[in-house]
């Protein structure tokens, strides 16, 4: 039987992998970016007014979504960035990179509906799996 391979914890004191720590700092980042002023801003642009939620019957906010070009509640959207953060046919350059990616003005950013983005993720997903 092979000896088990030494893995080197060089983070947080010896306790953490350099993938725990880069999924440590990526959590952080995205958790950050929710508050990323320009994402509002490409939702404000996105809106298309109040009228009746089909679902509730009571009025609330409707979106269009950029691929479909249908209209949506705000639970029903998402704000999606343009261009992945991580380039799927590239991966991970730096995180100087992912940040810039991240925090994109507002042009960088589209409202899509739920089922255009899940579409959209998966395409980016499948084309990341390619490379």
């Amino acid at each position: 039987m092979a000896p088990k391979k030494q893995v080197i914890k060089p983070r947080n004191g010896g306790e953490w992998t350099e993938a725990r720590y880069r999924s440590f700092i990526t959590s952080a980042l995205r958790s950050a970016s929710r508050r990323w002023p320009p994402k509002y801003s490409a939702l404000k642009a996105a809106l298309v007014g109040r009228k009746e939620n089909k679902k509730t019957g009571k009025l609330a906010q409707h979106y269009k979504c950029a691929v479909c070009v249908k209209e949506f509640v705000a639970n029903d959207v998402q704000v999606d960035h343009i261009y992945p953060v991580v380039d799927p046919k590239v991966g991970f350059v730096s995180w100087d990179k992912y940040i810039e990616n991240m925090y994109c003005e507002e042009v960088g950013f589209q409202i899509l509906c739920l089922s255009c983005h899940k579409e959209k993720t998966l395409s980016e997903k499948l084309e990341r799996k390619t490379k």
